[in-house]
């Protein structure tokens, strides 16, 4: 069987994980127990052996950031704030028996009758957001060199040009929200995502005391693959050459998935790679970038995210 790579994410008060054939995600809720919610993946997409091939799984990536990740941030905080009691939801919950600290009991939710997550509101607010951020980070940057054209022309300068306004605006983005107190805790579940990985991929215990021992970085970490998406859109809208303003504005547009998958590649090889020096010279840009977008987590936040790491990876077993 090949080799799989968990991975997740960050939500409110939470974090989310992803196996083989089912996501996981456990939220810490206002009276400090857990809530786990799993469901399981489409198959139609994530076994689809089209989405399986080199290039094409990274638009999957890009689709789990943007539509699995929302609603899963959507529920959780719905859960954390308590605007919705999950106990009280189409589901009834189960106790699985399990606690991971004193006072912490985990809530298990079937994946049958999920809660009602987002809807139509969810994916309108989900183009808006994704219209947003092209508009930002790939035609800003054209828009802005295109003034500058008479003096760098068009050839390497103006795209290296477009390339560090790109890098700039993700830079500036990731350190002001960071400085903002909701989601520095954010962050925080997100370095609790990486330690739990870490450490199972280290082959230690799932517990608080090894997973706050592993790193909070991690090279297949979304923040690294962003900056491989600003570094690797440079070489891909070379290709477009210099046409009209029109074109090269909606070359913007449609080449993002062709960016995504080509970013993607670099990352895995660059992760299946890393015990090569000029590797891990490589990829300590997108490393040291993780310092903005994680933090050190609390033994709470911890817990969550060795909660969702064991459903998926108990589900899995299942699946064999």
């Amino acid at each position: 069987m090949k080799t799989f790579y968990y991975g997740g994410q960050a939500v409110i008060e939470g974090v989310m994980m992803r196996g083989r054939k089912t996501a996981a995600v456990a939220i810490r809720r206002p009276d400090n127990s857990i809530y786990l919610y799993q469901e399981v993946l489409n198959p139609k997409l994530y076994q689809n052996k089209l989405f399986q091939l080199p290039f094409l799984r990274g638009m999957l990536l890009l689709w789990e950031m943007l539509v699995l990740g929302s609603r899963l941030m959507t529920l959780s905080a719905n859960v954390a704030s308590g605007a919705i009691n999950p106990d009280e939801a189409a589901i009834e919950p189960q106790t699985t028996g399990e606690s991971t600290s004193e006072g912490s009991q985990v809530a298990s939710e079937s994946a049958e009758k999920p809660p009602q997550i987002g809807g139509g509101m969810l994916v309108i607010t989900l183009l808006i957001s994704l219209s947003f951020a092209v508009a930002i980070f790939f035609v800003g940057p054209l828009l802005i060199t295109s003034l500058f054209r008479n003096q760098i022309g068009e050839g390497w300068l103006n795209l290296t040009l477009e390339g560090l306004i790109r890098l700039g605006l993700l830079l500036g983005y990731l350190y002001l929200i960071g400085r903002v107190p909701d989601i520095q805790r954010v962050f925080g579940y997100h370095g609790a995502e990486h330690k739990a990985i870490n450490a199972m991929e280290q082959g230690d215990p799932l517990d608080v005391e090894h997973v706050r021992r592993a790193s909070r970085v991690h090279v297949r970490c979304g923040t690294g693959f962003l900056l491989l998406v600003m570094v690797v859109s440079i070489f891909v809208f070379a290709l477009v050459g210099s046409p009209a303003l029109l074109i090269k504005v909606l070359s913007r547009i449609v080449l993002v998935p062709v960016v995504a998958g080509v970013a993607y590649e670099l990352m895995r090889l660059g992760a299946a790679n890393y015990r090569f020096r000029v590797v891990r010279w490589l990829l300590t840009p997108g490393l040291a970038l993780q310092g903005l977008t994680t933090r050190e987590p609390d033994d709470s936040m911890i817990e969550c995210a060795i909660t969702s790491l064991k459903c998926v990876i108990l589900r899995d077993k299942e699946a064999k």
